[in-house]
């Protein structure tokens, strides 16, 4: 009997273990059994193994041969095991040493010619090995970029088996240089000033973006409502490393990195259609949930245009994922938690017809049952509520060539922005929109002759409870923006009517 064993590693959302792979071959029937809860591609790999390692000029053992993955109760799913299957198979026939397999995690699908193909996932895979203390690990080439975006990791990339089992000899194996990340290339880059009119508008996309608010846009067709929605994303500074590890690792499992760029530099920017599905937007499938675009869009944003028209189940399924920034997915197969920090911008015709109101012809109750459609809990965690009024001519030419543009207005969101996160040092937050508003009231308090507008509303039920926190949220990041210290009547009355939707001009006390 022969005995060895290679690593490799299982993913459940983000969150991956190590697997052991052991493979026996005693005498008996040839065959090959693979134990441990194997999913169907996993189970198919036995013919992907046997012919790759045929066809790579090696020998198949004669054997019973058992493969057997450990944790046996934890799921696996996909053909990413195949290198590790087929490591420990020719390690236990002799064809390489044993030692070679000790603390080295292997990733990577095979075909049955023994090329080695990309899988999906290998960042998380890769964080996975560091976490459990192995820094060497052995991907597809075509991962190999991906898999060095951490450098304490001694990463290989290989094209074939014969590759790797050279390396396993302890041979020369060519060395596939791999480029520096690069930003993605915006081929329509979108700007500003390409919004006509909208100054209420504009300062609440900058609002939003320097404090993290999420948005809902109010105002019939060809106002420009996905217009700024759109140009939110560049107003966003570039994401950390930290953030841009976490967006790569979620579009590394959904399998949209964009090629030639392993490292997401960017703030994602999704948009799904109204008749999507709640597995669609939240994440789902069946086995282990995949990302969906909430998921897709962290530190990101995520549009949803033509808001009321989205299923009702989906619309309230994003409640809870807004107040705690994860979303955790249950199946049979185990329990997909996603990272969805992203900001949200809804937009809405007033009416269903979508005319302008001097031509609407919805009755009363049609208006006031299609805006129910988003939920008043839904509603009352979004930050801002702006009313946005369709552009006159006179508008369009008035502002022509004053209008401020995206660079102008992104570096006033950074400066406010390093503003609050030197604010909260030492704390998990690091832009308004993230304090819950207990801590802010309590740690952060504003002076309460500022605050009387907002304590007014509060008393006559404009504000909920949840409502007047989310002001205060508001006239920080206005404060930030203008480079006050704490938040002064001014910013706190400007902050209401952007949550009473009254364009976003400030109210009086």
């Amino acid at each position: 009997m022969a005995l060895a064993r290679a690593w490799s590693v299982a993913l459940v959302g983000l969150e991956g273990a190590l697997v052991e792979v052991e493979a026996d071959l005693a005498q008996g029937l040839p065959g090959l059994t693979v134990t441990g809860l194997p999913d169907a591609a996993l189970s198919e790999a036995r013919d992907r193994v046997r012919a790759a390692v045929v066809n790579s000029g090696e020998d198949w053992p004669s054997k019973r041969i058992t493969l057997g993955l450990s944790p046996a109760s934890l799921p696996k799913r996909g053909s990413g095991f195949d290198l590790a299957l087929a490591a420990a198979v020719l390690a236990a026939a002799g064809v390489v040493p044993a030692a070679a397999l000790h603390d080295r995690v292997l990733l990577g699908e095979l075909g049955l010619d023994g090329q080695v193909r990309a899988v999906r996932g290998v960042l998380p895979a890769v964080l996975t090995a560091r976490s459990a203390g192995i820094t060497r690990v052995v991907v597809p080439r075509a991962n190999l970029a991906e898999a060095r975006l951490l450098p304490e990791v001694e990463a290989v990339g290989v094209a074939t088996l014969r590759e790797l089992l050279a390396l396993l000899r302890g041979e020369a194996v060519p060395d596939h240089p791999v480029p520096e990340p690069v930003e993605e290339d915006d081929p329509t880059p979108k700007d500003l000033v390409d919004v006509a009119g909208q100054p209420g508008g504009r300062t609440a996309v900058e609002v939003s973006a320097a404090g993290g608010h999420h948005l809902f846009l109010l105002g019939p067709p060809g106002a420009g409502k996905t217009m700024l929605a759109e140009r939110l994303p560049g107003l966003l500074p570039p994401l950390t490393l930290e953030q841009a590890l976490e967006v790569t690792a979620v579009h590394s499992v959904a399998g949209l990195l964009p090629p030639g760029h392993p490292l997401v530099r960017r703030a994602p920017f999704q948009d799904p259609h109204h008749s999507s599905t709640t597995a669609a937007v939240l994440g789902g499938g069946s086995g282990i949930a995949r990302p969906g675009a909430a998921s897709l869009a962290t530190q990101g944003v995520l549009f949803l245009d033509e808001a009321p028209e989205f299923g009702h189940g989906v619309l309230d399924a994003l409640r809870q994922p807004l107040e705690s920034g994860r979303i955790s997915i249950r199946r049979a197969a185990g329990t997909a938690t996603y990272p969805v920090r992203f900001t949200l911008v809804l937009a809405a015709n007033p009416c269903p017809c979508a005319q302008p109101s001097d031509e609407c012809t919805c009755r009363p109750e049609s208006r006031r049952r299609y805006l129910t459609r988003l939920s008043g809990p839904l509603l009352d965690r979004v930050d801002m509520h702006v009313q946005v009024d369709r552009v006159s001519k006179a508008e369009v030419f008035a502002e022509e060539g004053s209008v401020e543009p995206t660079s102008v207005v992104a570096a006033r969101v950074a400066r406010a922005r390093a503003t609050a996160a030197a604010r909260y040092a030492g704390t998990p937050w690091t832009c308004n929109g993230e304090v819950p508003p207990v801590e802010l009231r309590r740690r952060w308090p504003v002076p309460r002759p500022a605050t009387r507008s907002a304590e007014a509303a509060l008393d006559s039920g404009r504000l909920t409870a949840r409502g007047f926190g989310r002001v205060l949220r508001l006239a920080w990041t206005l404060a930030d923006l203008a480079g006050s210290a704490v938040p002064e009547q001014c910013h706190v009355d400007h902050a209401l009517g952007f949550r009473l939707g009254t364009r976003g001009l400030p109210v009086a006390a």
